[in-house]
């Protein structure tokens, strides 16, 4: 359904993205963030999702600064590769991809002739809720188990667009005392807790859970339908 463009960011730097476009006049656009994964065949089907509900959807490769054409599977060697990639990406100078970030953004905008909201997966949920309080041309955000979110120094964060999180309460990644310290820091955050695991929205995943993925995802519509058409 989508294709490959290449995006430049501020500092003249060039990446890939997928986009997928709706069939008719695009109501808005959502950006997507990977997992640690890369933009493999889960991260495309997802963005792909986002079209099919009217969305023009793009889906930057947050680890290209680090290494090109990123696209791993769920296999233990695919989740070592993937923590290293993503703690590469960590150790880059500020503002590292959030440049890379802002350039989906503005290509959303641009291109869709709507407003723009934000969603991520893993990683991309903690660079989702950072988009939230950096990134500009944003009017909404939706960060789905980010791991880190939690930590003191991201809830000190201060979104400056609507924000919506999902988390599992089954998630080892992110304990429910760090969750109930982000809730309490963040009322104006709509936050909800599944019965599930990390990655509970991907079906590629032995942590997948189809209820919580699809409560999640009609969450995740109605408050994208609110805030970006």
């Amino acid at each position: 359904m989508g294709s490959f463009v290449e995006l430049t960011s501020a500092d003249g730097f060039s990446f890939p993205a997928y986009v997928a476009e709706p069939s008719g006049k695009p109501r808005g656009a959502i950006v997507v963030l990977q997992e640690i994964f890369g933009v493999n065949a889960h991260i495309r089907a997802v963005t792909d999702g986002y079209a099919q509900h009217g969305y023009l959807a793009v889906a930057p490769s947050t680890f290209h600064r680090v290494k090109p054409n990123v696209d791993l599977g769920y296999t233990k060697e695919d989740m070592e590769a993937g923590m290293g990639l993503k703690a590469a990406v960590e150790a880059l100078p500020a503002p590292g991809v959030i440049r890379d970030i802002q350039a989906a953004v503005d290509h959303a905008g641009k291109t869709s002739g709507g407003k723009v909201g934000i969603v991520g997966y893993c990683y991309g949920g903690l660079l989702t809720w950072r988009s939230a309080a950096l990134v500009s041309g944003l009017s909404a955000a939706v960060p789905y188990y980010g791991g880190g979110v939690t930590t003191p120094e991201e809830i000190a964060r201060k979104p400056q667009v609507p924000v919506l999180a999902h988390f599992g309460d089954q998630d080892h990644w992110i304990p429910m005392d760090t969750v109930d310290a982000f809730r309490t820091a963040h009322p104006e955050v709509e936050s909800h807790v599944y019965n599930a695991n990390h990655g509970f929205n991907c079906d590629h995943r032995g942590s997948y859970d189809e209820a919580a993925a699809k409560l999640a995802l009609e969450r995740t519509l109605a408050f994208f339908s609110k805030h970006v058409g």
